[in-house]
């Protein structure tokens, strides 16, 4: 059975657990200062705008796969940019 969600909020809070499991690696490798929502924001700006049929899983799988230095290179950017 398909399982609907209402608000981005809503999926946000359902892969929290992941969201939170990689910023503890992310700490670990002494990446401190990339949090949860940077995680999710790299995500919605970069691997799901668009997807059609996404799943939890996939999701799930996206967040925990994706390299340390891919957040860490994102969240500088997004400094770098705030600066300019």
């Amino acid at each position: 059975m398909e399982q609907k969600y209402q608000s981005k909020k809503e999926l946000f809070n359902k892969v929290l657990p992941a969201l939170r499991t990689k910023k503890h690696e992310l700490h670990r490798a002494g990446i401190s200062f990339v949090k949860e929502t940077d995680i999710w924001n790299y995500h919605v700006e970069y691997n799901w705008r668009g997807a059609v049929g996404l799943t939890i899983a996939s999701m799930v799988n996206h967040i925990l796969n994706t390299e340390n230095k891919v957040y860490e290179k994102y969240v500088v950017d997004k400094l770098e940019k705030k600066r300019g």
